[in-house]
């Protein structure tokens, strides 16, 4: 059975395919297989995306959501919740403060909250790229194609759509007020405007197969995604899923490993949801295919109102700390932070679309 485990991984590693099967197959595996699968993930990592790691500097300036996504603690129906919204000039102030610290991208993400026009996120945009000369990446969840074009021509540069799941049946019980046809749609919206696209999904959700999860692995291989981020389910206690069970480390790493091995020039996060459930959790996925981390930047007043799921890492932490703790995890496994707005390195975006 090792001998299988490993012919599986050493083509996968040779030629970056798997066919559904032998995905299932390898998030089943254990032991020494398992060690063989995450070193492997690793010397691909290594291969193709180099020893640097990313920093993305994450705003999370709304706490307002009209969805009602049964696992999500900012669901609208979530009345225990004291709601926040930072205007133009508070995260033009937050990214100023995150330049000195070394910070080339910044992600502004938020709930689907219609209280910013697109104009606004625009003009935002824009005036990061011209103000700071850094990085864009949207996370604003479905918005109506001429959004998502007008903030392409304000200058950003990737967009953070995640796909939670890309079982339509699973879907459709997660989001209530959503549609999977549509959620898949705009990615491909995304991708037909010169984005640099990155999806994601949930490790651990309740109802969820080891079929569904070869699926989501598949979907970023035919959606060819920038960046895939893959974390552990975690139940909120004030969500419809509570008392649901949550994911496991060793699945989701096995998730990253596998993500890396098919996708070897995709920027894959070691998520804050697995540090969150494992001290040790982002180090673990940086040796295992990961080479992004997404320190929260956002003022510490606001973080612990932002709450997706309970008791996330370094709600009491300032932004230079943050940023000199994760300098301190990469340096202690032998990797450098990257000097770069990392950028993905396919041909068609190092050629000027982004």
């Amino acid at each position: 059975m090792q001998k299988k485990y490993e012919g599986i991984i050493k083509q996968a590693a040779a030629e970056h395919k798997l066919e559904r099967d032998e995905i299932i197959t390898l998030l089943s595996c254990d032991g020494p297989a398992l060690e063989f699968l995450f070193a492997a993930a690793d010397q691909v990592r290594k291969t193709f995306m180099g020893d640097a790691v990313h920093l993305r500097g994450l705003i999370e300036f709304s706490s307002y959501c009209q969805r009602n996504c049964t696992y999500c603690g900012l669901r609208e129906n979530n009345k225990t919740l004291s709601r926040y919204r930072l205007d133009a000039e508070e995260i033009l102030t937050i990214a100023r403060a995150a330049v000195p610290l070394g910070y080339k991208t910044v992600v502004l993400q938020s709930g689907e909250d219609s209280y910013y026009s697109a104009e606004m996120i625009a003009v935002i945009t824009c005036r990061l790229k011209e103000e700071l000369s850094l990085a864009v990446t949207l996370s604003l969840g479905e918005r109506a194609k001429e959004d998502y074009r007008l903030w392409r021509e304000a200058g950003a540069d990737r967009y953070l759509l995640k796909h939670e799941t890309s079982d339509a049946e699973l879907y459709g019980a997660l989001h209530p007020d959503m549609d999977w046809g549509n959620r898949k749609k705009s990615l491909y919206t995304l991708r037909e405007l010169g984005y640099q696209v990155g999806s994601g999904c949930m490790v651990g959700l309740p109802g969820q197969t080891l079929t569904s999860l070869a699926a989501d692995l598949l979907l970023f291989k035919e959606l060819d995604v920038e960046m895939a981020g893959i974390g552990p389910f975690i139940p909120n206690p004030n969500t419809p899923l509570a008392s649901a069970q949550r994911g496991t480390v060793e699945l989701t790493l096995k998730m990253i490993a596998i993500a890396r091995l098919l996708m070897p020039q995709t920027h894959l996060p070691a998520t804050t949801a697995l540090g969150s459930i494992d001290s040790k959790g982002r180090q673990k996925a940086l040796v295992a295919g990961a080479n992004v981390v997404m320190p929260n930047i956002t003022p510490n007043k606001y973080r612990r109102l932002y709450e997706i799921y309970p008791n996330k890492i370094c709600l009491d932490d300032n932004p230079a700390h943050c940023r000199n703790c994760i300098g301190g995890i990469i340096s202690s496994l032998g990797r450098t932070v990257a000097e770069s707005a990392g950028h993905s390195p396919k041909e068609q975006f190092t050629l000027g679309l982004g």
